[in-house]
């Protein structure tokens, strides 16, 4: 093999909106200040392992994977897994990015037993950290997967079988410590099976508990052995369950809130999940903010016209200056980011297409931080906003209520004073052309 997995890529330069070369940067300008921030801080974009370097290899319920990676040949187990980590970082670098996300099972091949599985992911995670010692390039976050191995076809923290139970508490515990090591800022539980596919055979409240008394466990552990990564839970509504605990961002918070367990977590937004729970692309994330739930998010796009998690890079300008546009109202993703959890198409077989597929999503991404930077410094939208709620802040009684102050009978007065309301328009088409106008023009 070269010394290089990807001879033909050098690294990607910002070339500016007039470049044609495909492997270049035309918006994404890492070092330039917008509202105050580099840009890079303002994105802190990260590549996911599963899709890019794992993931099935293109294939899907229809077909056998498609995808030419020559580097991987006829390698196996552990020598299969340390050429990926080689191929992976060797990516990192040439793309330009600060970050990167990982599963347990993406970088490390599971074992005869729990002891061995634990070796394997010691021994490639030791190696991960000089690679990033090599390059500079950190980790984001690292997550358990509770969901692949048929132990937990039943879920991982609400399996009806204690032994499974605490087999995840053992996955759970070791990835803490090896996102310790590789010193990640954020540690992500997605509930891939944390639900139920019939109603009958389901106890949804006990489960819940059991989930719960988990993730008290879990908070429990990293004070003890003063660990700083932030905690972050994903909303998905369904699939492979029928439905999922964690269905959307509302749904999400009551938990922690129904548990005492706000303090401890805030939320990783994925907006293919979000439209998957019946939710415009942005509806969590906006939610999530508004909440002071908003730790990072998974930035990608499915397809409505497909009824799965088809994880897509997201080319929709609209849909980018909307997400930056909250990520810059709440000031930033504190030690979250923008994590790729994408994938190329099945079709899109070479392995450059990884790179286009990746530089194409950032210069999405940091076009729409501009067009968000921009609409927050002109205020328009922001001032509509206002003046369409302005009867809340200049009637007293509006604070009164807001502030849990006011009584019923208060109310009634107000309205018997002053008549039958006029109708107020919402100027929603004003709103679109508005934002229009800052997107497209």
């Amino acid at each position: 093999m070269s010394d290089e997995y990807f001879p033909t890529v050098t690294k990607i330069e910002f070339k500016g909106p007039k470049s044609k070369d495909p492997l270049s940067f035309k918006h994404y300008n890492p070092d330039e200040i917008i509202l105050g921030k580099p840009m890079r801080e303002w994105l802190r974009f990260s590549v996911c392992f599963w899709h890019t370097f794992v993931g099935g290899g293109g294939a899907d319920p229809f077909g056998s994977p498609t995808y030419i990676r020559d580097w991987e040949g006829d390698l196996q187990g552990m020598d299969l897994a340390l050429r990926r980590i080689d191929v992976a970082f060797e990516f990192f670098t040439k793309l330009g990015v600060d970050y990167y996300c990982f599963h347990d099972v993406d970088v490390s091949p599971e074992g005869a037993n729990i002891d061995e599985s634990f070796a394997n992911l010691d021994a490639v995670t030791d190696y991960m950290l000089e690679k990033q010692k090599e390059t500079g390039v950190k980790l984001l976050w690292s997550t358990q997967n509770l969901f692949s191995n048929p132990r937990y076809m039943n879920g991982g923290m609400t399996n009806p079988d204690l032994q499974v139970f605490c087999y995840a508490a053992a996955q759970i515990q070791k990835i803490m410590d090896v996102n310790h090591k590789l010193q990640g800022e954020n540690h992500v539980f997605w509930g891939g099976r944390e639900g139920y596919q019939s109603l009958l055979n389901t106890k949804i409240k006990l489960e819940c508990d059991h989930m719960a008394a988990m993730y008290t466990m879990v908070v429990d552990y990293g004070k003890r052995k003063g660990y700083t990564a932030q905690f972050l839970l994903e909303p998905k509504p369904r699939e492979p369950s029928k439905h999922q605990y964690d269905y959307d961002a509302q749904t999400t918070i009551a938990f922690l809130h129904e548990y005492g367990l706000k303090d401890h977590f805030k939320l990783n937004i994925e907006p293919n999940h979000t439209t998957l729970a019946g939710h415009e692309a942005v509806h969590d994330i906006v939610v999530a903010s508004e909440y002071g739930m908003l730790g990072s998010i998974d930035s990608n796009t499915g397809d409505t016209l497909l009824g799965w998690d088809t994880d897509n890079f997201p080319m929709d300008l609209a849909q980018t200056t909307a997400v930056m546009a909250v990520v810059l109202e709440q000031g930033g993703l504190g030690t979250g980011g923008l994590n790729f959890d994408c994938k190329v198409r099945r079709e899109s077989v070479d392995p450059v297409d990884l790179f286009i597929g990746h530089i194409g999503a950032m210069d999405t991404y940091a076009l729409g931080l501009r067009k968000a930077a921009k609409m927050k410094e002109h205020g328009v939208l922001k001032s509509m906003l206002t003046e369409r709620y302005l009867s809340w802040s200049t009637h007293p009684l509006g604070a009164k209520i807001e502030k849990s102050e006011a009584t019923l009978e208060e109310c009634v007065e107000y309205a018997k004073s002053q008549g039958e309301p006029k109708k107020i328009s919402g100027k929603q088409e004003l709103f679109e052309m508005i934002r229009n106008g800052y997107i497209y023009g």
